[in-house]
């Protein structure tokens, strides 16, 4: 048995059949690492000797007979690097939180640890998961395996790229306007972004707080309803978090029956740039879909073309908010005859003073947002994006009046190369653009394996994702979804080669 490829329910059933211990599973995940990790650069730390110590722990339970029906007991896993672990390094991929050791874990790092997590180390990002590929990281660029010239995806690639080389079995990261979605469709994975206040933020490194979602990355849809059910919940350290009532979810994905579920087809999100590669994929698998029994409905979501400026208006202004308590200078100003000239000069202050402690990406969007907030423009941009953002919602409320599901691409194309957009941001920010508004909306989502590009120039083919999106906190029928539609095709068995 490959001890490297297990899932979490296969992972499981071994450690409780006795086939082999946690200690033994973990060391052949930390053997893979020191394998593979040169070329993947997945991992900022690894926590050897505390995951053996946990692996340790966990066959202790399974052998007094404790672990119930506790799937997550003893199952090596990943942290982005931008989620609190006490006593273990944590810097956000970035130079200013390079020594940062927290002192407390984040709450739904609490909750694995009482299901017996066993950690392996924290993965690379975007620096404060600012990026769309891992290439604003201020250490180093992770490399999807199924091309390493190609990125992993971002923010949270090096969940993606860990999960998706086999160096762990699941990771947790974070997505806030496609961070684990994105990621996910690159590296032919199942990724899980539930409803905004599912998952507590509390030890979350804030970037876009009113989007951020603490969020699964796996190789399959039952092991991310295996995990959520586990981190999901209502917690008093963070007031967003809703109290409404945990599914279990597992139990529910053993229901196959979607005769009569209403799929709603966004005509928005099939734009003719889309490669063509996707587009047809996408098609083969609502064809799939529809053929066991569901019914497919054509639907439009307007505003849907605004969806990424007005993201990139929030977002700025929340991330310069947040981030001003990292380096100690004040980015807003008071309101002067001449304001344009005084942003101006706070511009070129903050590039040559302590600003230089952040990348270039953080920075620009602390120029962005702190523009877009100061007196004068609050009401063309910050208050525009805001009224736009309930119009957005509005659209997907209207819509799931009509239907029970949606579908679309998860990205317009396959993973590009390294350094390929990284001189464009715009560039960048438009591989977002069927995963902000399902942000901006707060709703959960589910990227699921569907296809691969065909191969070109001697080069791989490159996986595609389907976007599953659903009304808020019904991530049961998203997962639902998900799972009858992976267990009648195959493309998430597929692997690459390292």
């Amino acid at each position: 048995m490959e001890l490297d490829k297990l899932t979490i329910t296969k992972a499981s059933e071994g450690l409780r059949k006795k086939e082999f211990s946690s200690v033994e599973l973990t060391k052949a995940y930390l053997s893979y690492i020191k394998k593979t990790d040169d070329k993947i650069k997945s991992f900022i730390t690894v926590t050897e000797d505390e995951a053996i110590e946990q692996a340790g722990e966990a066959d202790r339970k399974i052998n007094k007979g404790e672990a119930n029906n506790n799937f997550l007991l003893g199952i090596p896993c990943s942290i982005k690097d931008i989620i609190n672990t006490k006593g273990v390094l944590t810097t956000a991929s970035s130079n200013i939180l390079k020594n940062y050791i927290p002192a407390y874990d984040a709450t739904l790092i609490s909750r694995l640890k009482k299901e017996g997590m066993v950690m392996l180390g924290k993965v690379n990002c975007d620096a404060f998961a600012h990026g769309a590929s891992t290439e604003n990281s201020d250490f180093f660029t992770s490399h999807n395996p199924w091309d390493q010239e190609r990125v992993p995806g971002g923010s949270s690639g090096g969940s993606a790229s860990s999960v998706a080389a086999d160096q762990c079995i699941y990771s947790i990261g974070s997505d806030t306007g496609g961070s684990i979605r994105q990621p996910a469709a690159f590296c032919n994975l199942v990724g899980l972004k539930p409803t905004y206040g599912r998952v507590s933020r509390f030890g979350l490194i804030s970037m876009t707080s009113s989007t951020d979602c603490p969020s699964i990355m796996a190789k399959n849809v039952i092991d991310a309803a295996i995990i959520l059910e586990k981190i999901a919940g209502v917690d008093q350290k963070d007031s967003t978090t809703s109290s409404n009532e945990v599914d279990n979810y597992k139990e529910y994905l053993k229901d196959d029956n979607i005769k009569g579920l209403k799929i709603g087809i966004p005509s928005e999100y099939f734009l003719d740039e889309l490669n063509v590669n996707i587009k047809e994929a996408i098609e083969e698998a609502i064809k799939k879909i529809e053929s066991l029994g569901a019914l497919v409905v054509e639907i439009r979501l307007l505003h849907t073309k605004y969806a990424v400026p007005t993201y990139y208006i929030i977002t700025p202004s929340e991330v310069s908010s947040n981030l001003a308590r990292f380096d100690g200078i004040r980015f807003g100003y008071s309101a002067t005859n001449d304001d344009s000239v005084q942003a101006k000069n706070l511009i070129e202050i903050y590039c040559k003073s302590k600003g230089k402690g952040f990348g270039s990406e953080a920075k620009r969007r602390i120029m962005l947002g702190t523009y877009a907030l100061s007196s004068g423009y609050y009401d063309a941009y910050y208050l525009k994006a805001q009224k736009v953002r309930s119009l957005i919602k509005k659209d997907f409320d209207e819509a799931f009046k009509k239907v029970d599901i949606m579908i679309t691409p998860t990205t317009p194309n396959v993973a590009f190369k390294i350094g390929e957009h990284s001189g464009n941001p715009l560039e960048m920010y438009m591989e977002d653009i069927f995963l902000s508004a399902v942000s901006l909306a707060g709703l959960p989502a589910v990227s699921v394996p569907c296809g691969f590009s065909e191969p070109k120039d001697g080069k791989n083919e490159m996986p595609i994702g389907m976007q599953i999106i659903g009304k808020a906190f019904d991530e049961k029928n998203v997962l639902k979804l998900a799972n009858v539609y992976e267990k009648n095709t195959n493309w998430h068995l597929k692997k690459p080669r390292i």
